[in-house]
């Protein structure tokens, strides 16, 4: 089809009657579509039904016969964290486990920060700043604005942050305390931070003393097409770089299991650790260990959390390819749009001319689709 800027006005206004009619047949479908959020479907929710028969009444105990329906291991339960750290490839006393959302997790962490200060620092976050590669994730600018914590935008390129960007504005700024990072098939476009870009983050020269990179490994084990792409470990990277408490990382099993009944955790530096364990000690005397008993049964080993995933992946392939293959015939030569085929993660960018995503946005609402 020839191109709508190789259109003349006449081919112009047949094309847009020609939209305009497909456009009322999809709203006179009645039908509703939802695709915000990644939002899991029931078919993969079933997926972890087994978690229900992992503890029952009379088999709750941990390994040490500790009761796990009462008070008490206030990081984690130890089979919980032996399990994470097989499966983050750190050590198990670099562990927390919390709830069930890594997005508290990391809330929590930053309102620490405002309040206390952290490991390596000299009091409370005044006035922070924080690095939001853009495009990002909406929740972690909306902590930011919810705490005030000032936003600086650097671009999102295709191995991760424009480190050039980032080094020259950490370099000065005491303000700048952090970075929001999301490495592996990064929301919302797929991407995978490369070895020079962690390297670099761990070991920039930064103003603050006390900077904090947020690792949000949030997409770590969700893959759906060919091999699991591999990311450097930023607490190994970082310690490797004469700075091991400047990351933070966190990880869930939202996605995996359960997202509103799932596992939330953090890795960090020993530092970090006491820290994080002395301050979540006076809001809570332990999270929900019966449930980090299911899970840690329920998938036994990482090889079991990946053979899990893979069931995911049979469920999602063909959803992307359907996503594709949409873009694919509507826009594919025309100059008009530009996007994304992810191998993991759950969403799909699509890039349009200036002007045009808001109103893409109402068309679709009108039509039923989010």
């Amino acid at each position: 089809m020839t191109k709508l800027q190789d259109m003349s006005r006449s081919q112009l206004r047949q094309r847009k009657e020609a939209l305009v009619q497909s456009h009322a047949a999809l709203r006179g479908r009645n039908r509703t579509i939802d695709m915000t959020r990644g939002k899991p479907s029931a078919a993969q929710l079933d997926l972890s039904n087994g978690l229900f028969n992992m503890v029952t009444e009379a088999d709750y105990l941990g390994a040490d016969d500790e009761d796990y329906r009462n008070y008490g291991v206030q990081s984690g339960i130890p089979e919980a964290k032996t399990f994470f750290a097989e499966c983050l490839d750190v050590p198990a006393e670099s562990i927390f486990i919390g709830g069930n959302s890594s997005l508290q997790l990391m809330y929590d962490a930053l309102a620490r920060a405002l309040l206390f200060g952290v490991p390596g620092g000299d009091g409370p976050w005044r006035e922070a700043s924080f690095i939001c590669p853009v495009p990002g994730y909406d929740r972690h600018f909306t902590v930011c604005e919810t705490l005030g914590i000032k936003m600086i935008s650097v671009d999102l390129l295709d191995d991760g942050p424009d480190m050039d960007a980032v080094e020259a504005l950490v370099a000065n700024d005491p303000a700048i305390k952090g970075i929001w990072c999301v490495p592996k098939y990064s929301n919302p476009n797929g991407i995978v931070y490369s070895s020079d870009v962690t390297r670099r983050l761990a070991a920039m020269t930064t103003a603050a003393p006390d900077f904090r990179i947020i690792w949000d490994n949030a997409y770590a084990f969700h893959h759906f097409e060919g091999e699991l792409a591999q990311i450097d470990n930023i607490l190994d990277v970082a310690a490797q770089t004469g700075n091991p408490d400047r990351p933070l990382m966190f990880a869930s099993t939202s996605k995996v299991t359960f997202p509103g009944a799932g596992i939330a955790v953090i890795a960090a530096s020993d530092a970090n650790m006491v820290d994080i364990v002395a301050h979540t000690a006076v809001a809570t005397i332990g999270h929900d260990k019966l449930n980090q008993l299911r899970h840690v049964r329920f998938f036994g080993n990482r090889r079991g959390l990946h053979e899990h995933m893979a069931k995911h992946a049979d469920l999602l392939r063909p959803k992307f390819a359907a996503v594709n293959d949409a873009l694919e015939k509507s826009f594919a030569g025309k100059g008009l749009a530009q996007w994304n085929a992810p191998k993991g993660g759950y969403f799909v960018t699509v890039d349009l001319p200036n002007g045009c995503a808001m109103e893409t946005i109402r068309l679709a609402a009108e039509a039923r689709l989010k």
